[in-house]
C-alpha cells in the first residue's frame, strides 16, 4: 500500500498527460502530491522531510510549467530531486561525518561501517546520473517519450539499481534461519 501512495502522483501524472497534455498533468501532480502529504498526514501523523521536499518542488516547478506555459520547469523537477537527495548524502557524508542512509535504515538491517559507507556513495553517485540521465532524455527526445522514460524507465533503472544493492548487501545480511555460531571450548 505505502508503495502505491508512493508512486500515487507520478501515476496520474501519466494517465494525465496521455488523457490530455503536459500542462493538466503538471496540475493533476501537484494535487495528487498535495492529497499525497494530507492523507499522510492523516492515517500516519509525520511526513518524511524528502516528502516536503518533493512538494515544494512540485508546486514550484510544476506551478512555473503552468504559469509560464513552459514544459522545460516540470521536465526539471526529477533533475532537481535526484540531486537533492545525492547532495544531502554526499554533504551529509563529507561535511557532518554522517552517514545518512544509515540513520535511516540501520534499524532495518545491520551492516559493517564500510557497507554503509558503500551504500551511501553508490546512491550519491545514482542519484546523480540519474539527474543527468533525466535532461538527456527531456532535452533529446519527445515529450511524450520523457513522460514514457519518467514514468516506466526511472521506475525500471532504480528496481535494476536496488537489486545490485540487494546483491551487494546479501553477504553482510543474516537470516533468520542461519544457526548461532557454535561456542568455543573455552568460552563454556
Amino acid at each position: 500500500m505505502k508503495l502505491l501512495i508512493d508512486f500515487f502522483p507520478i501515476i496520474l501524472f501519466f494517465v494525465a498527460f496521455k488523457f490530455a497534455d503536459i500542462y493538466v498533468a503538471t496540475g493533476v501532480a501537484i494535487v495528487a502530491t498535495i492529497a499525497q502529504i494530507a492523507y499522510l498526514r492523516y492515517k500516519v501523523g509525520k511526513i518524511e522531510p524528502m516528502q516536503w521536499v518533493s512538494l515544494g518542488v512540485i508546486v514550484l516547478f510544476g506551478g512555473a510549467t503552468i504559469i509560464a506555459h513552459n514544459e522545460t520547469f516540470i521536465k526539471w523537477k526529477p533533475t532537481v530531486l535526484y540531486w537533492l537527495m545525492g547532495g544531502a548524502l554526499l554533504v551529509g557524508q563529507l561535511l557532518f561525518k554522517k552517514n545518512l542512509l544509515k540513520s535511516l535504515m540501520g534499524a532495518q538491517m545491520e551492516l559493517p561501517d564500510d557497507a554503509w559507507r558503500v551504500m551511501n556513495w553508490s546512491w550519491t553517485g545514482f542519484f546523480a546520473v540519474m539527474g543527468v540521465i533525466n535532461l538527456w532524455v527531456a532535452y533529446t527526445f519527445s515529450t511524450d517519450a520523457w513522460v514514457n522514460f519518467k514514468l516506466f524507465g526511472g521506475l525500471g533503472l532504480m528496481a535494476v539499481f536496488v537489486v545490485g544493492q540487494a546483491l551487494y548487501l546479501g553477504k553482510y545480511l543474516k537470516s533468520d534461519d542461519e544457526p548461532a555460531p557454535a561456542k568455543k571450548a573455552n568460552e563454556s
